[in-house]
């Protein structure tokens, strides 16, 4: 059995190669990344895409400009497009901004960022400032971040999505605590987007969340998919069960994402790396085959045991 190191390390370099990734790396021969529609447009969006929170909250030293680079080639050369930020993540979309400048094919950039703090007068500087850090000329999803002051920013990104300023708007939580509060905005407002935790770990998203985006045709975020790298401490040392190449599975973490991946009411997983190997890992969980509900089942019986 390949290590999943050692399985990451083959995956690099073919994606470095002078072919191109799903060339090169697609276990079922599949030519683009799998792409999921949003429901209220019709728009299709690639099912992989990334974070930013602490991983781009850095000081842009020479090392780090190219490993974040490198980070950033491998996304977009690889089918991505939605990157998602917030001010809260300290200067992740400054960073961002500066970074995404020099990656030739940032036009698929499917920029999402979140408005934090209270207050209608505060939250459209924020969101003005977060428009001049990120070099965009408007978010194409302006999300609510953590539920904060919801009922005050939902009126600012109605008007501003009438009025072309975004494109779509969306709601966010990362804690199931908020699950309440969260359906309870669902219900109440025309949101687009919702973002929330979901993984083979954490299902508790399973129970109404899910259910009710599907239901309201509401286009899904999902964080957290490694459970903040809870699932990998999981697995340390355990060999990747040999049927998971049934669905074109050959590490642990594209295990992991393909779990989150198949559920059909999830749109877009956002994990996040600054490690350029781990993203080439990552994106490969959009190409080939994903679960069905019968493998689904499986997956969950295989962690459980461990």
């Amino acid at each position: 059995m390949i290590s999943r190191r050692d399985m990451i390390k083959t995956l690099f370099a073919a994606s470095a190669a002078t072919l191109t990734f799903p060339a090169r790396l697609s276990l079922a021969g599949q030519a683009s990344a799998i792409k999921r529609v949003i429901p209220s447009s019709g728009e299709m969006l690639p099912v992989m895409g990334m974070g930013s929170s602490g991983t781009f909250d850095v000081h842009l030293d020479g090392a780090t400009r190219a490993q974040l680079t490198e980070v950033l080639r491998h996304f977009f050369d690889q089918g991505g497009a939605v990157i998602d930020s917030s001010p809260m993540y300290g200067s992740a979309e400054s960073v961002l901004g500066e970074l995404l400048t020099g990656i030739r094919n940032r036009d698929a950039l499917f920029a999402a960022t979140k408005v934090w703090t209270d207050g209608k007068a505060s939250g459209i500087r924020q969101m003005r400032q977060s428009m001049a850090r990120m070099r965009v000329d408007r978010f194409d999803l302006m999300q609510i971040h953590n539920l904060r002051d919801w009922k005050v920013h939902i009126e600012t990104l109605k008007a501003w999505k009438e009025q072309g300023e975004v494109r779509y708007l969306g709601i966010t939580t990362s804690h199931n605590r908020a699950h309440d509060e969260l359906v309870r905005a669902l219900k109440a407002e025309p949101f687009d987007f919702v973002q929330f935790s979901y993984s083979i770990g954490n299902r508790e998203s399973e129970k109404r969340l899910l259910p009710l985006a599907q239901d309201r045709g509401v286009a899904t975020l999902i964080n957290r998919p490694f459970q903040r790298g809870r699932l990998f401490h999981h697995v340390k040392g355990m060999p990747l069960p040999d049927w998971a190449r049934e669905f074109d599975c050959v590490t642990w973490g594209q295990f992991f994402l393909k779990f989150t991946l198949s559920h059909p009411a999830t749109t877009c997983v956002i994990p996040a790396t600054s490690k350029p190997h781990h993203m080439v890992d990552n994106m490969a969980a959009g190409f080939g085959r994903l679960p069905d509900a019968a493998m689904r089942k499986r997956m969950i019986a295989h962690v459980e045991s461990l």
